[in-house]
């Protein structure tokens, strides 16, 4: 009986320890299982590149939270986000040749009717659903990246141009409102000129900040083909604005007059008591010169017309990419409310979306209400598909102009010209 307690003790023993090794080596299969599982489901996972140019540490920072919230919610899709620094546009032309363009890029709208007409977007159309609600873009924007009737990128973001001015110097000359009429910014600027500033208004001579000055007089900048035609009469008259008040009224300046970088700068270092600027320009002036006071006003109006300009910037969607679900999924996220909403949280960039602007309240705000305010009527910064070549040629001689060394028609007709010459060539 002792033995065969004995066997039986043994044998309960064996079976026990045999147990624990069977549990132990279910347990690492499981493990091991699992693992596996996991590393087929990153091995799977669809990479997208996105491409796009470097803005300040704060917009990078957050755009990459952005797209790790993405990713969070599409554990089949990674992205990886690569800034082009330098010649933006000649990169991703030069790889959209080469077939090696990213899945997903930005697309400046001054850049889109080139590349929207040489059939290397994908159209985005067949992906829009009822749910994303088209509708809810600001129209202006939706229409600077489209042609022949196809949607071929989603703006997501965008700024108009606003008066600024300093409300100290303002008081300093008896002045309690910002202008409403170009009359009234000119005689405002001949008043403060040599007051707390040396200067009254900040002048920035590139074409972005002009077109609306031609338009006001019924000016274009390119006719129906993509030529230029701003040498025309009705186009002087709203440059002559600009020399003027440079020439004759001596209450202008501009950036290299008074040793700065910028518009937003001159008016930083209260050089100028108004300039026209950009979204852009309100985080810039609170960090960088919280000393000054400052407020906003919609662009005034000219020739009884008002006028300014709106940039925007689209995402878009390289047609040769292999994975087109996955890129529009991208697409969509950053442009639909909650991804514009978290990117434009910050009011480094205004939302394209008008729910977005408004849950935002941005409709409302002390600051930017006017840059909200300018979209229902601002000029889209597009000027035909070979933009090099009108802005190029216009502001070498507009400078000349303002300069006073050569006449303000014969230096635009020299530039028109030399514009379409190029343009010819290239067509």
């Amino acid at each position: 009986m002792v033995n065969c307690c004995k066997f039986s003790v043994i044998k309960s023993k064996l079976l026990t320890v045999f147990g624990v090794a069977i549990a132990i080596a279910i347990a690492f299969i499981a493990c091991h299982n699992l693992q596996l599982a996991n590393q087929h489901s990153v091995s799977t996972a669809i990479t997208i590149k996105l491409s796009g140019w470097g803005g300040s540490p704060v917009e990078q920072k957050l755009l990459r939270q952005v797209l790790q919230d993405f990713e969070a919610q599409h554990q089949n899709i990674k992205v990886k986000y690569e800034v082009i620094s330098d010649q933006y546009m000649d990169v991703i032309k030069t790889r959209l040749v080469g077939e090696a363009a990213p899945d997903v890029f930005y697309l400046d709208a001054l850049e889109a009717p080139f590349l929207m007409s040489q059939n290397v977007l994908e159209p985005l159309d067949n992906y829009i659903t009822p749910e994303f609600d088209l509708g809810d873009f600001e129209e202006t924007l939706i229409n600077s990246f489209k042609y022949q009737n196809k949607i071929y990128g989603l703006p997501k973001d965008y700024s108009t141009l606003a008066l600024f001015y300093n409300k100290k110097a303002f008081a300093t000359v008896g002045l309690s409102n910002p202008p409403t009429t170009w009359e009234e910014l000119r005689s405002y600027s001949k008043q403060l000129t040599g007051k707390l500033n040396k200067y009254g208004f900040g002048e920035i001579p590139e074409l972005a900040r002009q077109v609306y000055k031609i338009k006001a007089f019924g000016g274009k900048i390119v006719d129906q083909n993509g030529y230029g035609t701003f040498a025309s009469e009705a186009s002087l008259k709203g440059l002559q604005l600009v020399i003027d008040q440079y020439q004759k009224d001596r209450s202008s300046a501009q950036k290299s007059d008074v040793g700065t970088n910028s518009g937003s700068e001159m008016f930083g270092q209260n050089k100028v008591a108004m300039v026209i600027e950009g979204n852009w320009a309100i985080p810039y002036l609170t960090e960088t010169f919280p000393q000054i006071e400052f407020a906003t006003a919609q662009v005034p109006t000219i020739n009884d017309k008002k006028g300014t300009m709106v940039f925007t910037v689209a995402y878009v969607m390289n047609k040769q990419t292999q994975h087109k679900a996955e890129a529009w999924e991208l697409i969509s996220y950053l442009t639909g409310k909650a991804g514009m909403q978290k990117w434009t949280g910050t009011g480094f960039a205004l939302p394209t979306r008008k729910s977005v602007a408004k849950n935002l309240g941005y409709d409302q705000d002390i600051l930017r209400s006017p840059l909200v305010a300018g979209v229902d009527y601002a000029t889209p910064w597009q000027v035909g598909k070979y933009p090099g070549a009108i802005v190029n040629n216009f502001e070498n001689q507009f400078i000349s102009a303002l300069l006073g060394q050569q006449s303000l028609k014969q230096a635009m007709v020299q530039a028109e010209n030399a514009a379409n010459q190029q343009i010819r060539a290239m067509d």
